[in-house]
């Protein structure tokens, strides 16, 4: 599919409104003709209701539209992006005390952005901006938790019995807590700094939950990286580098707040 940017180019006629097989092709989602026959074959859905008749013509402002189930956002002038946050960052727009914040990152954009959540000063790694208020809330919100993947060093040995406790969950002073799932990506066994790498998925947003968890059972937190939430994928964004979201992954977290 095409870049968000380049779905924002698209013209619609005078009422609004633009052909459904034309906004599927110009989306990139195939040539038109294949884009016709997807709609024939019954794989494009219209707000709930599955489209067949060509010539079709929807709002693409606010049309909720599935090709074979996968979601394809509304045109918008709304921008999505994913920043990869450095350490010392401090996560808000601007700092009263002077500390390098994301604004000051993200200072040559003319869009008025907010951050969705928060990640630590001292954490790294994917944190989601937007001029989307509603978006920014809903993502934050607890009732739509969003998996969230993080990669943290610790002290010592992480054994076996300690991944199946974090699994089953520890109890914290404001609630309990489990991961959805934690491996070992390199072990501390041997380590002449006694030290692991471990990769865990949890839903929770807590502040600084996946540093109080690991606290919890005995592995103090050296570093901690986000690199994935829900969909979207830290990759090789250099630290303090933006991209804006996939359309994939756009519609994907659309989804997941029920916008």
């Amino acid at each position: 599919m095409n870049t968000p940017e380049e779905r924002r180019q698209i013209v619609t006629e005078a009422d609004g409104q633009i052909r459904l097989q034309k906004l599927l092709a110009q989306s990139g989602v195939a040539s038109r003709r294949k884009c016709e026959e997807l709609m024939l074959g019954g794989l494009v859905e219209v707000d709930g209701e599955i489209v067949t008749r060509l010539g079709t013509k929807v709002d693409p402002t606010t049309a909720v539209i599935r090709v074979d189930g996968e979601r394809l956002p509304p045109i918008s002038a709304h921008v999505y992006l994913v920043l990869n946050k450095p350490r010392g960052v401090v996560s808000t727009m601007s700092d009263p005390e002077g500390r390098r914040s994301l604004g000051d990152l993200v200072a040559g954009r003319a869009e008025r952005l907010f951050h969705v959540g928060r990640l630590d000063t001292d954490t790294t790694g994917l944190i989601l901006l937007t001029n989307d208020g509603d978006f920014a809330h809903k993502m934050a919100h607890p009732s739509f938790e969003v998996e969230k993947t993080y990669v943290a060093e610790v002290e010592g040995e992480v054994f076996p019995a300690t991944l199946k406790k974090l699994r089953a969950g520890v109890e914290l002073d404001d609630g309990p807590v489990k991961v959805s799932s934690i491996k070992v990506v390199e072990s501390g066994r041997g380590n002449a700094a006694g030290r692991t790498i471990v990769r865990l998925v949890i839903h929770e947003g807590r502040n600084r939950i996946v540093r109080r968890m690991l606290a919890h059972v005995g592995h103090p937190v050296l570093r901690l990286t986000r690199t994935r939430f829900g969909p979207v994928d830290l990759g090789r964004l250099p630290a303090g580098e933006m991209r804006e979201l996939t359309t994939k992954e756009l519609g994907v977290l659309l989804d997941s707040v029920k916008l």
